[in-house]
């Protein structure tokens, strides 16, 4: 079955413990100059606050500045999103807003696991619940040099798998379900991953959030994928205030066109693992800040805020072995191998 793309074309880069698109568990302020009352003025003046948000958006994150705040208050950004109740008309347009900014920042966003097949990347999926992407590629050479398709991992010996998998942790269960599904696919769907989510979801280890990621990246059909960045994000936007993922998947996926919603995952997850991290989220630093109700949660600082930075965003290698060309275009760096210096 043909592979979609994994990378739009080249772009520039603008700018652990990281949960991966499987099956996971869930998961500070600057003071700043302008006074409160500065705030309300952008509020009331739609025109010229949208005007603002749009130029703020647009330097680089290490050009972002806070605004300042009063005492007693939270920072919020000149030119962010009121105060106040937001309209549903509102809402929809700063987070398509949102997602066009980052869609800037990474252009060149992308599933960060590695795969060549849609049973590869079926089975990476999986093996990332509760561990990092950049683990389970590390790990996933080795599986599928010696078990290359459904038929061998559905026969092959489970202590040798378990082995193999001890790396990314969880490995006997992880076994069970990789080994699990491949007998599946082998007897049900002729050695074939099946295109269709009632199909996907049937298969063991397989959830919603595994099946959108390989729906949407092998097949080229539309998902939303609800990890754990993605659930902290949309939350911190008050996008939604929903904590069960299928409903989060439902909020969200009806505030953007069906046929946006493999991308937004990509940059929402993305920005999760680079700036808006759960801890120490990298406000000052942030390109979409102006837009952020949450802003003043982390660093405001800029230089304190690129310091946060990770991945090629900081300057560091990324989670894949093999990343598409636009990512290296881009700046970005391969993972090392697992056992490497």
């Amino acid at each position: 079955m043909p592979v979609r793309a994994q990378a739009k074309g080249a772009g520039r880069v603008v700018v652990r413990r990281d949960s991966a698109v499987g099956e996971q568990v869930p998961e500070e302020s600057h003071k700043t100059g302008k006074p409160a009352k500065k705030v309300v003025d952008v509020a009331e003046k739609a025109a010229p606050a949208e005007k603002a948000v749009k130029k703020a958006v647009g330097k680089t994150a290490s050009a972002t500045k806070p605004a300042k705040k009063a005492s007693g208050e939270k920072a919020t950004p000149a030119g962010g999103p009121p105060a106040g109740g937001e309209s549903r008309t509102a809402l929809v347009r700063r987070a398509r807003r949102i997602n066009r900014e980052l869609a800037e920042v990474y252009p060149y966003a992308h599933p960060e696991l590695d795969f060549e097949s849609p049973f590869q990347l079926l089975v990476a999926t999986v093996l990332s619940a509760q561990t990092t992407d950049l683990r389970v590629n590390q790990t996933t050479p080795a599986l599928f040099a010696r078990y290359p398709t459904p038929e061998d991992l559905a026969a092959a010996n489970p202590e040798e798998v378990e082995e193999i998998l001890r790396p990314c942790g969880f490995f006997r269960a992880k076994t069970r379900s990789v080994i699990g599904l491949s007998k599946a696919l082998a007897e049900d769907f002729g050695g074939e991953v099946p295109g269709r989510l009632e199909d996907l979801v049937k298969l063991p280890g397989v959830g919603r959030k595994t099946a959108f990621v390989v729906l949407g990246n092998a097949f080229g059909r539309p998902g939303i994928t609800v990890d754990t960045h993605f659930q902290r994000l949309v939350r911190r936007w008050k996008w939604t205030d929903e904590t069960d993922p299928d409903k989060i998947e439902a909020a969200v996926g009806a505030l953007f066109p069906k046929a946006d919603w493999t991308d937004l995952s990509h940059h929402v997850i993305w920005h999760g693992r680079r700036i808006c991290h759960a801890r120490k989220p990298a406000c000052g630093a942030c390109p979409v800040a102006p837009l952020c109700p949450a802003y003043g949660e982390g660093e405001t600082d800029p230089e304190k805020a690129k310091k946060l930075l990770k991945y090629e965003k900081g300057g560091f290698p990324g989670q894949r072995l093999k990343p598409p060309q636009a990512y290296l275009d881009a700046g970005g760096r391969p993972a090392p191998p697992l056992g490497a210096a």
